[in-house]
Formats: structure tokens, C-alpha cells, sequence
């Protein structure tokens, strides 16, 4: 993993390496910079694919430089496609390099694995994020200059002043991140997962190159199928991930994805190394005890990680500092901690269990919405209608069935958090309900356009676009690189997530039951006891913590000053999480207020 950062236009050179400088963490091994006239590309690397410093970037080859974050898991494959009678090193950088001589920009195509990357072809400068979103690229275009990198914190000295984007806080109030290509900096934008952009002549250009959508409809309708071919495409990407010319490590939770992902690599033959977090003292979040049966069942060896009230109070404004802007998971601590100790043991890279749970159903609440989705069939419903829209409720089955009655759309993320009601009954402006719908406007359109029909298909693609790709990924980015470390995500493989997209409906459904087939391809590597326990989620005493340490105040304070929110509602929501209700609610109220007093005030 690494550091992209650049500007195409006029720039002093001062400026932009002490803009630089705010990357280093993302790659302490070198740094690399081009400076021309008009141009400052520049690269902070972390060595993991050929360490040698032929492989330094930014690397040029004919008229081309590129600025690479991430890896390219079938650079060996494309080697012996690619027509190149000399290469010079052995990284994937030049395998890009020489697929785009190639192929041109349709050389992403071709590329798998996780990557964002700045490309100067002559007066054309194309950055480009990965299909999933597992690599971040932010951008903006002022009146000197066109400034890209990989984190917010290099943009913003080029901002003339720091100013709120009113469409990144309405999008992250409803589902938990900005929607792209939104940030909280009015200025700043970011790619979204599987896009390119093209600057030339300052004019910017973008196109959707990947659509997971694409896939054929139910094309895989026998069981059996679907269950070798999940299992055989998880083989490969796991294989694929295991390749590293670096120490990896695991995460471990109790879980069956973190799991899943042990056993096969040491099925593999590479028995690797995992780590867990624990809570004294809250039992009812701590999953050590289940971690240590699986870690023992497979013969790993385990390493704990225990967390604290006191390192949750020395570390939050690090971490929420760090993170740039506000991200609504309270599990972005933990894991930040949890990083932190495996960088220290010597470890690269780690992997990490992301997109299994969009991808096999994993939810309870994408059964319930499937429920749900029944009584829109309804014939008579308009007492039913009626009766909804007169008795407002906070809690979210009341808004699902108003949607239903209301023929709007139901699933709009597993993500949602504040509805468009709540805000309304929240914010001191106006919110029409339904008005959040415009962050999924382009989404939808793309699944009506589409061969799938099935409403699960629909929540597992938005999910893997926003709730996955600007949340959770956004997470692991920040986290893990925050302490230069590589997190791979195996079950985001896009040949993987289009073959589970190929099968019917029907048959990942199953009988209600969450990750059917995956629990099935399972049982050929877990014991029973493992495959079934009950799902606990990254759970953690954040709210607790934020209680006892008196923080939870800020929202107060910074509410007085900003007159944003209406104060009496903001005191209905701090009783209800002093009560354990709407606790992720009042998180997300705190880390955005920790910013605005951050940033604003």
C-alpha cells in the first residue's frame, strides 16, 4: 500500500511537500516525486511486491508516469499476456504501465485486485479507483491548480477555506458515510468505486467502468454448482492474497468470515498468524472465547488484544483526526487499535473478511425486508397508509411499512441510519421525506436497467456500493494505513461477487437462513459448532465509553454553537442512548461534532 499525491497546474514547491509529508504514513519504505513545470506527482511507498528500488514510483515507461496504491493479484498472468520483450522490475506498477501501452484506459479492465492510481499520458491525467472501492482517491479543482491524493488531509491545504458540504452531512446522516461524489469539504471530491476520471485541458470527465450488475441473471440454478464454483473461486482469491513478498497476518473475530478465510489459506498450506480483540469487563461484546476455539480448532497461533476505557479516551482524537472526515463506526477504534498492535509485530499485510456478508445475505434484516417487501401486494392498504402517516414513530419497522404502503423504495442500504423524518424532527431546516433518495437515484437506475430483478440482488449491489465501499472499506483504508498496513479483503474478489451475482436467487435465499451457501461450503473446513453460532457483529462498549468519559457532552456544546439541530431533540437522543436505544444514532452526532469543532468552529 501506498501514498498517491499530485497537481497538474501552477504550484510551489514547498507547499506541495509539505502536503506530501501528510502521506507518509501510508508508506514509510520511500518517497518518490516528479516535479516539473505544471506537474507534481509524487508517491509515499509501501514495499510489498518486489521491495527493490527498481520498482520506486513514480515510475515512468515511455511517455507515462503513474502514481500506484494497492496491488494487482494477476500481474504474474498478465505478464505472459503482454507483449513486452524486456521488463525492468518485477512490481505490479509496470504490468499497469504495459497494459495501458496496451489496452489504453480499458486496461482497468484487465486489472485485478485493489487499486487507486494516477496515470499522466501526455496533457490526459486519468486517476482511477478499483471496482469495489477498496483504495480511496480524492480530488479538487481550484483556480491554480488540479490536486489529487489519497487521503483528504494532503487536499486541504490547497482549500481557501474549510466550508461544510451540506449534501456529504445529509448523505452520512443516512448512511453513515458521504455518498460520492461527496466529502465533507466543500472543494473536495472523491471517485467512487469502480470509475475513472479524466482531467485534460481543465475539463474533468468520468466513466463507470465496472457494474457488477452486469452479470447474467440466475445463470447458475443447480445447488451444487454454485456451492464448487463459490468454493473454487474462494480458493483463488485467498491464494491470490496469501502472494505477498511480506509477513501476513489475520483478523479473527468469532465469526464464520474471518474463519473461512484461516481454513482455507491453511488448507493452502499457510497456517497464518491471527489476532482478536477482546473487552474486560464486557462480556456481552467480547468474542475472544470464540476465536480461541476456532484459532485452536485450525492450529493457529492467536494473539488477544485487549481494549480499555482509558485507550479509548487516549486515542479518539487521534483516530477521529485521522480519519479526515466524519465516518459513522463506532468499530473504527478498535479495529484502528487492533492494527496498531499487528504493525507492531512485523506484519505487512493482514487479512480481513469484508463483503461476505452482502455478498452470501448475512443479515437478519435483509430477511425482514424480504418479508416486508410482501405487503406492498396488498390490495386494500389505504386504512393501512393512513394509519402510518398519523402515528410517527422513530423506530425503523414504522418507516419500512410506510414505505411499503407508500409504493417508495424499502432497502436503501443496511446502512440507514437517521431517515429522512428523523431529520426533519432533527435539523432546524426542512427535510422532505424521501429526499435522501437522490444519493441512490444513479444506483437504482442502474439495477432497473438491468437483467436481475430480485430485491435481494438489489440490497446486496447497494450495499456493496455505499455501506461496503465508502464505509467499511473507508474504515479499513484509514485504519489499517494509518500504521502502514496492507488489509486485503479476499471475499471482494470480483470474479467471486460475480458468481455469486450468477446464481438464483433462490438458492441464496435459501430457506431465510443467513449465508446458506456459505455455511454449506463451510462444513468442508469448519466443525459444525463454529459454522452455526450465533452471528455477534463487531460489537464493542463504545457508547458506554463515551458516557463514562463525559465526550458525549461535545454534541451538546457544539450544538449551542452551531444552532444546527433543534436542542430538544438532541436531548430526546442523548436520553435514549444513556437508555442503550439509538446508540449509533448518537455516535454518529458525536464524531460529526467532533469535527465541526474541529474544522468550523
Amino acid at each position: 500500500m501506498c501514498g498517491v499525491f499530485g497537481i497538474i497546474g501552477d504550484y510551489s514547491p514547498l507547499k506541495a511537500r509539505e502536503a506530501l509529508a501528510r502521506l507518509v504514513h501510508r508508506g514509510r519504505d520511500h518517497c518518490g516525486i516528479v516535479e516539473q513545470e505544471n506537474l507534481f506527482i509524487a508517491h509515499q511507498r509501501l514495499s510489498i511486491t518486489d521491495a527493490h528500488p527498481r520498482s520506486h514510483q513514480p515510475m515512468r515507461r515511455g511517455g507515462v508516469i503513474i502514481s500506484f496504491n494497492g496491488e494487482i493479484y494477476n500481474h504474474h498472468e498478465l505478464r505472459e499476456r503482454l507483449n513486452v520483450s524486456k521488463w525492468e522490475s518485477a512490481s505490479d506498477t509496470e504490468v499497469i504501465l504495459a497494459a495501458y501501452e496496451a489496452w489504453g484506459i480499458e486496461c482497468v479492465n484487465h486489472l485485478e485486485g485493489m487499486f487507486a492510481f494516477a496515470l499522466i499520458d501526455g496533457d490526459k491525467l486519468y486517476l482511477v479507483r478499483d471496482r469495489f472501492g477498496k483504495k480511496p482517491l480524492f480530488y479538487h479543482q481550484g483556480s491554480e491548480a488540479f490536486v489529487f491524493a489519497s487521503e483528504i488531509k494532503a487536499i486541504k491545504p490547497f482549500l481557501s477555506s474549510v466550508q461544510m458540504n451540506n449534501e456529504a452531512l445529509h448523505s452520512y446522516l443516512s448512511f453513515l458515510a458521504p455518498a460520492p461524489p461527496h466529502t465533507f469539504y466543500q472543494g473536495i471530491d472523491k471517485l467512487q468505486s469502480g470509475e475513472w476520471l479524466c482531467f485534460e485541458d481543465g475539463k474533468i470527465t468520468k466513466h463507470c467502468y465496472y457494474n457488477v450488475l452486469d452479470t447474467p441473471y440466475s445463470v447458475i440454478t443447480d445447488r451444487e454448482d454454485a456451492l464448487q464454483r463459490i468454493e473454487a473461486d474462494l480458493h483463488r482469491s485467498i491464494a491470490l492474497r496469501l502472494d505477498a513478498g511480506a509477513p501476513i497476518a489475520a483478523l479473527l473475530s468469532g465469526g464464520l468470515d474471518s474463519a473461512m478465510i484461516c481454513a482455507i489459506a491453511a488448507r493452502q498450506g499457510k497456517k497464518l498468524p491471527v489476532f482478536t480483540l477482546g473487552y474486560n469487563e464486557y462480556s456481552a461484546y467480547d468474542e475472544r472465547a470464540n476465536a480461541v476455539i476456532t484459532a485452536n480448532y485450525l492450529g493457529l497461533e492467536h494473539t488477544e488484544v485487549i481494549i480499555s476505557q482509558n485507550d479509548f479516551e487516549e486515542h479518539l482524537d487521534e483516530l477521529l483526526t485521522h480519519l479526515d472526515e466524519p465516518l459513522n463506526d463506532p468499530a473504527a477504534l478498535p479495529l484502528y487499535l487492533l492494527m496498531k498492535k499487528i504493525a507492531s509485530q512485523g506484519y505487512k499485510v493482514v487479512l480481513s473478511g469484508e463483503g461476505s456478508d452482502e455478498l452470501f445475505l448475512g443479515y437478519r434484516q435483509y430477511f425482514e425486508y424480504l418479508d416486508i417487501e410482501k405487503a406492498a401486494s396488498l390490495h386494500h392498504k389505504n386504512w393501512l397508509k393512513k394509519y402510518f402517516h398519523s402515528h410517527f414513530s422513530m423506530n425503523r419497522e414504522w418507516e419500512w411499512y410506510k414505505r411499503v404502503f407508500d409504493e417508495s423504495l424499502l432497502f436503501r442500504t443496511s446502512g440507514e441510519k437517521f431517515t429522512d423524518l428523523q431529520q426533519n424532527k432533527l435539523f432546524r431546516r426542512n427535510v422532505r421525506d424521501n429526499e435522501s433518495l437522490r444519493f441512490l437515484e444513479n444506483y437504482r437506475q442502474m439495477f432497473e436497467q438491468s437483467a436481475h430483478t430480485d430485491p435481494s440482488i438489489w440490497y446486496s449491489m447497494i450495499d456493496l456500493k455505499l455501506f461496503v465501499g465508502e464505509h467499511f472499506l473507508a474504515k479499513l483504508d484509514r485504519v489499517s494505513m494509518a500504521h502502514t498496513l496492507e488489509a486485503r479483503t479476499p471475499f471482494l474478489d470480483h470474479t467471486l461477487a460475480e458468481t455469486v451475482f450468477k446464481v438464483d436467487p433462490a438458492l441464496r435465499i435459501g430457506e431465510g437462513q443467513t449465508k446458506t451457501l456459505l455455511k454449506q461450503v463451510a462444513r468442508n473446513y469448519l466443525s459444525d459448532a463454529i459454522i452455526d453460532r450465533k452471528k455477534k457483529g463487531f460489537a464493542n462498549p463504545y457508547m458506554e465509553w463515551l458516557i463514562a468519559s463525559g465526550r458525549i457532552d461535545l454534541i451538546r456544546e457544539v450544538n449551542d454553537k452551531t444552532g444546527l439541530f433543534y436542542p430538544e431533540v438532541i436531548e430526546e437522543y442523548l436520553d435514549l442512548a444513556r437508555r442503550g436505544k439509538f446508540k449509533q444514532h448518537v455516535w454518529g452526532l458525536y464524531v460529526l461534532s467532533h469535527w465541526i469543532n474541529r474544522e468550523l468552529l
